[in-house]
């Protein structure tokens, strides 16, 4: 499902269950204080972090490596031959390599944007994961898991983390997508995503229909707001547990905060021509609509946001490998240069990390011109936030079928990004059904090599 705008009434209803005894203890201390407490609020870490916010460039369809990130000169040499994974036949890159930055990173010319800061990218050509069936791999990319519901790695850092602004969403997905990778699935429902944008763009900054009140001022609304807190808490001392009142609580609290915060945070037409310009923001059709999304997500991670997700789809190239690829780097490739730029122009790219990728890759043999799904190897990045840049870390074969050196699994990769947020991967659990839950499951560990 996907949805064009989001409301207070949305929010209210998403952020339904939670520890609500927590932010009644805010209320009662003071209005002051109702916005600095309660789950969402800041909460230290286990460990000194090397990124403070993440942004996730998610490439649904699974974009081929092969074209992109992992140069592959003998799978080019071995164009039309047999291969080993079937009776289809072996084709090369659709694109040209080339080396760029003082790293020398092969990348193709796809993404000759993206190129010119190579010196920030960590490659990560060791990636494989468990299926090559698309929904239960975008599930297993975000939740660390293809059969059960889990929550999303963006509302367990939300969880370890809280947010750094509690009068805004710490967990924001642009662009669309199906809502149970974003969920919280066990944990307190204020965790999950709030997701803003679908899968029509529209123009202009999104909108927040009901953000205000027509019929009260903010002084009217905090009394009214005040009386029904009230009343959820005296439901809750008759109740003891009661998931809806305590939901409630934290949720109305985050809602009329956001009527004056939101507005300003999504109008990107406040920011300078130039910088417009530099998105793409003027274009039509999806480019336009993602350099949006882009210039919309370092807003948020400036804001305080914890974890954006931008979603780009259409990656799924069963056809025309060459035009089809084309037309996706084209509408991404100038958009994510600005925001690598913007964010080291603003000194915010050291604490922002950068994760690039689908769910998986394809394969080196193509029919009818396109290339088949492929878990076994392929690539994703990651800049800024604490890791090494102009690296590239893991290899797969010769001709970039199966990952043979450096494998970072779903869950190592999970791992890493808990890592460089402060979080012990091992240590970030809840409790449910009588046993600690935690995104990498029984699973994962840290490549050291990719770390700053």
């Amino acid at each position: 499902m996907f949805q064009n705008d989001f409301t207070r009434r949305s929010a209210l209803c998403s952020l339904s269950t939670g520890l609500g005894g927590i932010a009644m203890s805010a209320l009662t201390a003071g209005r002051s204080q109702a916005a600095e407490a309660g789950p969402l609020a800041a909460k230290k870490p286990h460990f000194q972090p090397r990124a403070k916010n993440v942004i996730y460039l998610s490439m649904r369809g699974g974009p081929s490596h092969l074209d992109t990130f992992d140069y592959k000169p003998q799978l080019t040499r071995d164009t039309g031959k047999n291969g080993k994974y079937g009776d289809a036949k072996l084709l090369g890159s659709q694109a040209e390599f080339r080396q760029h930055g003082e790293s020398g990173l092969w990348i193709s010319d796809l993404f000759p944007n993206v190129a010119k800061h190579a010196d920030d990218l960590c490659l990560l050509n060791g990636m494989h994961g468990d299926t090559s069936n698309h929904q239960p791999a975008v599930t297993a990319t975000h939740t660390g898991s293809i059969n059960f519901v889990r929550p999303s790695m963006g509302a367990w850092a939300l969880y370890g983390l809280g947010n750094e602004n509690t009068n805004v969403p710490g967990y924001i997905v642009l662009g669309g997508g199906q809502k149970g990778d974003y969920g919280s699935a066990f944990l307190p429902a204020y965790y999950q995503a709030t997701m803003i944008g679908g899968k029509s763009p529209v123009p202009g900054p999104p909108r927040v229909p009901n953000i205000k009140n027509t019929k009260m001022d903010s002084t009217a609304q905090r009394t009214q707001l005040d009386f029904v807190q009230w009343l959820n808490k005296n439901q809750l001392k008759k109740d003891v547990h009661s998931p809806q009142a305590e939901g409630m609580i934290q949720s109305a609290e985050l809602a009329y905060r956001m009527q004056s915060s939101m507005p300003e945070l999504l109008n990107y037409e406040t920011e300078s021509p130039s910088t417009l310009e530099a998105y793409g923001v003027g274009e039509t059709g999806a480019g336009g609509a993602f350099g949006k999304q882009c210039l919309l997500a370092r807003r948020m991670v400036e804001h305080g946001v914890r974890f954006v997700e931008v979603v780009h789809g259409g990656w799924d190239h069963h056809d025309d490998i060459k035009g089809n690829m084309e037309k996706s780097c084209g509408e991404t490739d100038g958009a994510i240069a600005a925001l690598l730029q913007d964010l080291k122009d603003r000194d915010l790219l050291k604490d922002t990390l950068i994760l690039w990728g689908g769910e998986f890759g394809r394969t080196p043999q193509s029919k009818g011109g396109g290339r088949g799904h492929n878990s076994k190897g392929y690539t994703t990045w990651m800049a800024g936030g604490g890791v090494k840049g102009g690296i590239r870390y893991g290899a797969t074969d010769e001709h970039g079928y199966e990952a043979v050196e450096g494998r970072m699994h779903t869950h190592d990769w999970h791992a890493t990004i808990l890592h460089l947020l402060g979080l012990d991967h091992e240590k970030l659990t809840y409790r449910y059904a009588g046993r600690d839950f935690r995104l990498t499951d029984v699973h994962g560990s840290v490549p050291e090599e990719i770390l700053a």
